[in-house]
């Protein structure tokens, strides 16, 4: 009998040392590949069916949030995202089958409470069915986001409004836009339906074009080439450039011609406020290609922009070999045509740069992140990403902006409430080649007050009809960038 016991007892040990061999195994080594298995949708289930937090605007605005489901749902909680469309390209999406975007992908640990800091600070509660959600404190204003949707309107475009100071986003909307509800259904095949009519739709609704897309910024980049050319002393204010419809680079007999074969020429401020096209494309030529390339980069001109949202757009110059004996191209890049894409965010970034005495802040959207009690789990702290040009050159620049809106091509639009006074640069980005219909970009970037920045905006109209085509920067988006800016300084946050 003993004989028996201690067989069955052995065989009991190797069953169970097998087991647990198994289980480590399962839960260990192969834990990462099992969750990553497409058929496995227990973990994925799993993660839908947790509580979340909320995503709140810096004004008290929930803008994406968990209810319970409607009876009879086997889901237990539904996401919903109260203002529709105005945060879509910002919150994102967070759905069962078709994964997360934005805010909620970036940040999904913290709504849900898996990250460690949480983990730690619930651990009295561990036996407990607390709620352990966190919750996303933004740096946008849904007041300033609802006024820059209504002045964009239904013209596809986009605008971004940064604290040139710190770098936080105050606003940032792309329309068309689109209603994450209609995506979280708890029906996969309905929201399969909706994302696949959102992603073939004219404009790209559900991408955030203000920093996921690059476009062609026409004059509005003469800021960077005007403020290469100021850091190496190969312009100053007394430069002058002779009157002149044409100009002809080296290499070609294809004339750089000003905006509609108009005469122009002049000192510094002169070519600056007019926007005359020849005088930048002589400077770029000037400066060379080393000096150019160089330049574009210290503005973070083909580097990945350092933004707290996932999937961003990278702008584009070009690369010193590209100018090989390609005097022309260069000429022509020198006044943002050609082959120059700049992100719309990275617009705004460019004249915070001005506006900020030379340091350009890396951009954020997430102010804090806070645990279920409202404690701060991780607080964003401003954090200068480039210096490109000296407080000497962010002056001259300041006062070169500044005449753009007193006697040029934005003095039209851009005349703000009470006597304050913006600086401005306005680009209108011809598309179409010699010949062809009209079509064009419009674009402005500004900052009020020029004396003491405390917002920079920028603004794109994309061309895809016949009244941004047929018109300027300054009338089309300088209206837009007065509305916002003139209601962001009469309704400071908490005023």
């Amino acid at each position: 009998m003993n004989k028996q016991i201690r067989r069955l007892a052995a065989g009991l040990l190797v069953c169970y040392l097998v087991l647990f061999v198994q289980l480590n195994l399962l839960q260990v080594v192969k834990r990462t590949e099992l969750a990553a298995n497409p058929d496995n949708t227990r973990a994925i289930l799993r993660e839908f069916d947790k509580p979340r937090g909320p995503i709140v605007t810096a004004d008290g605005v929930v803008i994406a949030d968990s209810v319970p489901s409607p009876p009879g749902d086997s889901i237990t909680y539904q996401r919903q995202y109260p203002t529709n469309d105005l945060f879509a390209n910002i919150s994102g999406y967070f759905t069962q089958a078709y994964g997360a975007t934005k805010v909620e992908k970036k940040y999904s640990d913290v709504l849900v409470g898996d990250t460690g800091e949480q983990q730690l600070r619930a651990i009295s509660n561990i036996f407990s069915n607390e709620d352990n959600t966190g919750s996303v404190q933004l740096t946008v204003r849904a007041d300033l986001q609802l006024v820059a949707k209504q002045a964009l309107g239904e013209r596809e475009g986009s605008v971004v409004v940064l604290d040139p100071r710190t770098g936080a986003v105050l606003a940032m909307w792309s329309y068309p836009s689109y209603d994450p509800n209609l995506v979280v259904v708890h029906n996969n095949t309905k929201a399969g339906d909706v994302l696949t009519f959102l992603n073939a739709a004219p404009g790209k609704p559900t991408l955030a074009n203000a920093y996921q897309e690059r476009y062609m910024p026409g004059s509005t980049f003469k800021i960077v080439t005007t403020s290469i050319a100021l850091e190496n002393n190969v312009i100053n204010f007394d430069s002058r450039w002779d009157n002149e419809t044409q100009w002809l680079p080296p290499q070609t007999t294809d004339p750089v011609e000003n905006y509609k074969g108009e005469l122009c020429g002049g000192d510094l401020r002169e070519v600056f406020r007019r926007s005359c096209n020849t005088p930048f494309a002589r400077t770029a030529v000037l400066l060379g290609a080393d000096k150019m390339v160089a330049g574009t980069q210290a503005w973070g001109i083909g580097e990945p922009i350092p933004f707290d949202l996932p999937g961003g757009a990278t702008s584009f110059f070009g690369d010193v070999a590209d100018f090989a004996e390609a005097a022309p191209k260069l000429a022509i890049q020198g006044f943002g045509q050609g082959d120059d894409l700049i992100v719309p965010l990275q617009m705004a970034m460019f004249t915070s740069t001005i506006a900020n005495s030379g340091m350009m802040m890396q951009p954020y959207v997430v102010a804090a992140t806070l645990d279920h009690q409202g404690k701060v789990l991780e607080q964003t702290v401003p954090k200068v990403w480039k210096t490109p040009i000296t407080p000497e050159t962010a002056l001259k620049m300041n006062d070169l902006m500044v005449g753009v809106v007193q006697n040029g091509t934005a003095k039209c639009c851009l005349q703000l409430d009470n006597g304050i006074q913006a600086a401005a640069k306005t680009g209108t980005a011809q598309l179409n080649g010699k010949g062809q219909p009209e079509r064009s970009h419009a674009w402005i970037t500004a900052f009020a007050p020029a004396s003491a920045p405390e917002y920079a905006v920028a603004v794109i109209l994309k061309g895809t009809n016949a009244e941004i085509s047929d018109s300027t920067g300054g009338r089309l988006a300088g209206p837009i960038a007065k509305i916002i800016l003139d209601y962001a300084l009469s309704h400071p946050l908490g005023g």
